[in-house]
Order: C-alpha cells, then sequence, then structure tokens
C-alpha cells in the first residue's frame, strides 16, 4: 500500500529565514562540488538549446550496459551534477545488482529550474539532447527511463515528467510554490513564467498529470516546501506521499537513498 500521510493544517507561505537558509545550503554544495562523488565518468552535452558545453556526471554499474534503463537525477539549486552524486546513492544503486540503472546527474545550471525560460530552453535541453545523449553513449533502452531530483531538481523532474513519458518521477523535498507571489527571485523569469509551470494547479485540472508513471514525493516535516508538495501531492491520483521529520536537507534523501532506488528499479522493471 502507498504510504500516504498528510497534514491537516492550513496552507502557508515560505518565510524568508527559510529561503536564506536554503541560500546557504546552495552555497555549501558550491563549496563542496564533487567532494565525495560517486560518480565513475562524466560526458558533456554540447547543448543548441541553452547554448553552452555542460558537463553531466554518471554512474555506471558494472557489466554490460546494453537494453538497461536509464534513471535521470536533477541536483538542487547553486549546485552541481557531482554534488548530487552521492557515494551512498551511487552504492545504493550498485546493489540493484542486474536491475539496476545507468544513473545521469544532469547538469541544470545555477538556478534554471530546469524548464524553458529567458536564457535557455532548460527543459527541452534535458528531454532532446541530455537523455539521448545518455542513451546513445551507453546503449540503453529508450522505453525505460525515470527521473527524479532533489529541491530545485524535484521541481524539474516533475515539472518535466509532463512532457514525457516516464516509468517513475520523484520529487525529493521539490522546491515548490502554491502562488508567484512566494517564489525566489531566479526561480521563474515572471508571472508569466510561473503560470507557465505552476504544478498544482496543472494537477488541480488533471490529477493523472503524469499517466502511469509511477510517482514519489516526499517531504520533511520543516522543511519550507512541505505545504506545496503535500498540495500537489493531495491532487494527485496514485502518488507516493512520504512525509519525514527534518527540514530540507539532502541528508534525508542520502539515507533512504536504498528505498527511493529500490522504488525506481520497480518502476523501470515492470514499466
Amino acid at each position: 500500500m502507498p504510504d500516504r500521510r498528510t497534514s491537516a493544517e492550513g496552507p502557508e507561505a515560505v518565510a524568508a529565514p527559510a529561503l536564506k537558509r536554503l541560500a546557504g545550503l546552495g552555497a555549501l554544495l558550491v563549496v563542496c562540488a564533487g567532494c565525495g562523488s560517486g560518480a565513475n565518468e562524466h560526458f558533456t552535452v554540447e547543448s543548441k538549446l541553452v547554448g553552452r558545453s555542460l558537463e553531466q556526471a554518471a554512474y555506471v554499474p558494472s557489466g554490460d550496459t546494453k537494453g538497461r534503463p536509464l534513471l535521470l537525477l536533477l541536483h538542487g539549486r547553486s549546485s552541481s551534477p557531482d554534488s548530487m552524486a552521492k557515494k551512498s546513492i551511487t552504492s545504493a544503486v550498485g546493489k540493484l545488482g542486474s536491475r539496476a540503472p545507468v544513473v545521469v546527474f544532469a547538469n541544470g545550471g545555477n538556478h534554471s529550474y530546469y524548464h524553458n525560460r529567458a536564457d535557455g530552453r532548460w527543459g527541452s535541453y534535458i528531454l532532446e539532447e541530455v537523455i539521448p545523449a545518455a542513451v546513445r553513449k551507453y546503449d540503453l533502452d529508450p522505453r525505460r527511463v525515470a527521473i527524479g531530483g532533489f529541491s530545485m531538481g524535484g521541481f524539474g523532474a516533475l515539472d518535466l515528467a509532463r512532457f514525457r513519458r516516464f516509468c517513475a518521477v520523484g520529487g525529493h523535498s521539490a522546491a515548490m510554490w502554491r502562488t508567484g507571489g512566494e517564489t525566489p527571485q531566479g526561480a521563474f523569469d515572471d508571472a508569466e513564467d510561473f503560470e507557465q509551470n505552476d504544478l498544482i494547479e496543472a494537477a488541480a485540472k488533471n490529477p493523472r498529470l503524469y499517466g502511469k508513471a509511477k510517482v514519489w514525493i516526499d517531504v520533511g516535516t520543516d522543511d519550507p516546501f512541505r505545504r506545496a508538495d503535500e498540495e500537489l501531492a493531495r491532487r494527485l491520483a496514485g502518488e507516493r506521499f512520504i512525509l519525514w521529520k527534518g527540514d530540507h536537507d539532502f541528508s534525508h534523501f542520502e539515507r533512504d537513498a536504498p528505498r527511493v532506488m529500490r522504488f525506481y528499479a520497480d518502476a523501470l522493471e515492470s514499466c
């Protein structure tokens, strides 16, 4: 049975102190980019859609990659692919054995939020350049692809899954807001940009927003994005929502990596 726990508390805006804590987290991740990375390969995508060369990190499990599935993981704001590629995550993938997907930690720049915007078609770059490049490079099964991410990357995964068939989508402490007025500078270009990427409104119109994809959303009890994440989960049909004790903290994703990676592997296997 899905683990679905939601709160009865009313909506509240993301407070400024909480956003400052997130900015501090982003700065820390920049300093530690590449520290303790579990990636064992890197490759570059010469993006015409974003207009720059972007290095991707990858974890390639042992054995032949031909026909394996692909798991795309998206990093947070002011971060990098290597900062997402923690050894705790890649170790959990490696333990899946023959079910292990190739994991690509995609490069989303500083604050792209992985959607098409004024400074580049970041969403299209992921869907039309990064995924095909990974499939070609490792000879993967293009029909079995899952996507997930942390914070900015969690929003990006949930946003991009509207436009392509994925076997699974995961929003881990996804950075989301219920109104444009709650958003920090840099997340969206303007009010119109926010409206075009308003996932809560999109789910209100279509509870089966992600089709047959398996959906996982988790968030901490004290995370400033909790209310928005909960609201999206309530509006979706067939989601798995997990509320854990804590703040906006990547270490929870690391601790829960074995269970999360099994979720992706199960979804990819049955897709």
